[in-house]
């Protein structure tokens, strides 16, 4: 199992980051020791001191595929949920700055919570999707999917030229506006449309 994420898919959070938009979608992975379920806490690590809550919808990978056109590519996923991706800002701007990569800021322990997932079937329109994220009970990131620069087919299509996907990867699509800081103490419910499917608390 894998964990592909797409970067700066939200034309207000490009612009929140002082980012360069993509002509193409922005890839980075997480190892599986990434991945933290069923609600369990987020232990705050020492190496950061701003570390950025991402909300994000989340494709599970349902079949094997490669080289899958965009028209294709609602075969290969049967559920969508929600996860965070966990960015420490801190370590991704030494990074940067130093031309480095920078997955020690994306793919540490425990940076992609991960909530419950819905079938495909309860959703009309892949591109008219509501989520959100609050923090200690305040909106604190709201989205929808029609905001995408890249829509879930592109995504799929895209990354499926470089990587295999397999049953049970991970595909996190972006997150829209208002990535802050947590902190210890936090707790962070994430929504698509009214249901709550990730509720956690930073320690």
């Amino acid at each position: 199992m894998k964990i592909i994420a797409i970067g700066r898919n939200y034309t207000e959070h490009i612009e929140e980051l002082k980012n360069e938009k993509s002509a193409v979608p922005v890839v980075f992975l997480k190892p599986d020791t990434a991945l933290l379920k069923n609600n369990m806490p987020f232990y705050h690590p020492p190496f950061s001191e701003n570390i950025h809550h991402e909300v994000e919808l989340v494709l599970k990978i349902s079949k094997e595929g490669k080289y899958i056109k965009k028209e294709f590519a609602h075969r290969y996923f049967e559920e969508i949920g929600i996860g965070i991706d966990f960015t420490a800002r801190d370590l991704q701007q030494q990074c940067k700055e130093k031309g480095l990569p920078w997955e020690i800021a994306k793919a540490f322990n425990g940076s992609a919570p991960i909530g419950s997932f819905l079938p495909v079937s309860e959703f009309k329109d892949f591109k008219d999707i509501n989520f959100h994220l609050d923090v200690n009970g305040q909106l604190r990131q709201k989205g929808n999917t029609s905001m995408m620069l890249f829509d879930f087919g592109v995504i799929i299509e895209y990354v499926s030229q470089f990587f295999t996907l397999k049953k049970g990867d991970l595909v996190f699509t972006g997150t829209p506006a208002g990535v802050d800081k947590i902190n210890i103490g936090d707790k962070l419910e994430a929504y698509i449309e009214n249901k709550k499917l990730l509720d956690f608390e930073i320690k």
